[in-house]
């Protein structure tokens, strides 16, 4: 009798799943109006976002400054060799899609000299010289978060050292507080979430419309196939590695990835693509506090894919055959820019500007691809971060930090300090 008279909680992703659909019913019954509620749903990402710097670099240097060099050099090793191995991957399959699905052929460019105007010069040492901050309070200011990661690491290891060689850990305990703290913020901030993705989705549905993506429906249908292929490969992968229940992992993954979906931010999942991993993947917190925040910035699968297809739109859309030597270039641009697209101001189209220029393309087609980016960016963010939860588990496994009772649901596990 007294089981049957508590009310059963529902969880946050039912949650989640009513408010996407609620959003996007709301938003196509009331039309233009529903776009007075998107300033709710921007409030709900800026309290994010405000604390993701916070979260990145408290984290990334608790991870480093806790371990001996030996055991970071062999985490950073195969973390890394994660990210460059998939990566690659997600250019070279955007390269293969687009062969078939040719999403820039049939596609009526009118012109776009507003766009083309807000090109800069970027060059590629200039890109990587944007990854070395002169001042790092202002480029946390400006939520610029390669630098931020690189100071955090280079703290990291200094505060390792001193810890190792005076005995004195009372700097490592300030930043794990501090690290406690931000997570506490994070957590509060959560239980908004639902009302934040209704709020956005109904603004996309009510005052963006969905029609606009039907003159591009096949670039779309490229970033939503290598979606589909890339985790129909990686999933089965880490299960194989990890000896864990592949099938276990689609509905692990749901709650991130609605969120992921909903608001097209890296930035904004990270905290609960760091929480799940411990708490539903079974990944060490040690290995998710370098992991996490090092895949947001340098492990953008979604990314990568997206700018292949860009690359080739250009091509296809004005008839141009790009060379093996211009393809090859793409490939090393879109794997470079995965490093970088954070730390670079103007987002989408000053990634599309720098690779059309770089590979001597016309920029004409710019505005097409801008008008459909919040869709784009759906499926890039996705891919963004259930790739990088994935990294993360494949790192434990090697550290043998990977908690199967945990994932198996034997057990439960808390993101904390």
């Amino acid at each position: 009798m007294k089981a049957e008279g508590k009310k059963r909680k529902m969880s946050m992703t039912t949650q989640m799943l009513l408010a996407a659909a609620g959003g996007i019913l709301f938003g196509t019954a009331v039309g233009p109006w529903a776009a007075h509620l998107e300033f709710i749903g921007t409030i709900f990402m800026r309290l994010i976002q405000m604390s993701v710097v916070l979260l990145v670099m408290s984290a990334v240097s608790v991870a480093i400054g806790s371990q001996s060099g030996k055991g970071l050099g062999k985490m950073g090793f195969h973390t890394f060799k994660w990210f460059l191995g998939f990566t690659l991957f997600a250019t070279i399959l955007g390269w293969f899609l687009c062969q078939i699905i040719r999403p820039g052929e049939g596609i009526e460019i009118q012109t776009t000299a507003e766009v083309a105007d807000t090109a800069i010069s970027t060059s590629i040492q200039d890109t990587i010289l944007g990854f070395f901050t002169t001042n790092i309070i202002a480029s946390m200011a400006e939520g610029q978060m390669v630098p931020c990661i690189i100071f955090a690491i280079i703290f990291g290891l200094a505060l390792s050292a001193y810890t190792s060689s005076s005995g004195d850990d009372s700097v490592l305990k300030v930043v794990k507080g501090l690290n406690a703290v931000i997570l506490n913020i994070i957590k509060m901030v959560m239980k908004i979430a639902p009302l934040g993705v209704f709020c956005l989705l109904a603004d996309v549905a009510g005052d963006i419309g969905f029609k606009v993506i039907l003159p591009m429906i096949k670039f779309l249908a490229c970033l939503a196939i290598g979606d589909l292929i890339m985790l129909v490969l990686y999933i089965p992968l880490a299960g194989i590695r990890c000896k864990v229940n592949p099938l276990m992992m689609p509905k692990k993954f749901l709650e991130v990835s609605i969120l992921a979906m909903t608001t097209t931010s890296s930035a904004v999942c990270l905290p609960k693509k760091m929480e799940d991993s411990v708490t539903k993947f079974g990944v060490s917190k040690r290995v998710s506090d370098f992991v996490g925040p090092l895949s947001m910035s340098m492990n953008s699968n979604g990314a990568a894919l997206c700018d292949m297809c860009y690359v080739f739109f250009f091509s296809q859309a004005f008839d141009i055959t790009l060379t093996p030597m211009q393809i090859i270039m793409a490939v090393g641009l879109s794997i470079m820019l995965c490093l970088g697209t954070i730390s670079v101001p103007g987002g989408a189209v000053v990634t599309m500007t720098f690779l059309a220029t770089s590979l001597g393309l016309p920029v004409d087609a710019i505005g097409l691809l801008l008008a459909i980016d919040w869709f784009s960016g759906m499926f890039r963010t996705l891919l963004n971060v259930d790739a990088d939860i994935i990294v993360a588990m494949l790192v434990a496994n090697v550290e043998g930090e990977l908690d199967r009772d945990v994932y198996n649901g034997v057990k439960t596990a808390e993101y904390s300090v």
